[in-house]
């Protein structure tokens, strides 16, 4: 991570805005700072000048998705040390090991577990550092 341990700057992308505000308040309350991008595109043109310290990217998403806008980012060295997390109601069997093997450092279904959730984030983090 480029940030503090302690502390990330997340980019969610993330087409539902309850979604997006929900995830917001969960991170920001644990003292994280939070960029949002409602689609793959935006999430791209956000990216052209600076460096989350985790991506969280829904796949399902309109304009680009969060496949494409993956695979993307994995092909711009750039990007190569950003952690990019499946945020996803995509959860059958199976999901989580496409997820994977497309780039992803991680994969969490949703509906998200409130009282887990920044800590499945920080497990994730910790396990690929």
């Amino acid at each position: 991570m480029t940030g503090s341990a302690s502390r990330w700057t997340v980019l969610h992308v993330e087409d539902v805005e309850d979604n997006r505000e929900l995830v917001r308040l969960l991170l920001e309350d644990d003292g994280h700072t939070v960029w949002e991008a409602h689609n793959g595109q935006a999430a791209l043109n956000l990216l052209t000048g600076a460096l989350p310290d985790v991506i969280l990217m829904d796949l399902s998403l309109p304009i680009l998705d969060g496949w494409e806008a993956t695979r993307r980012l994995r092909n711009d060295r750039r990007y190569d040390a950003v952690p990019i997390i499946a945020l996803t109601a995509h959860a059958m069997a199976g999901d989580c090991e496409r997820v994977m093997s497309h780039g992803f450092d991680g994969y969490m279904a949703k509906p998200i577990d409130v009282s887990q959730f920044v800590d499945q984030i920080r497990a994730i983090l910790v396990s690929k550092a």
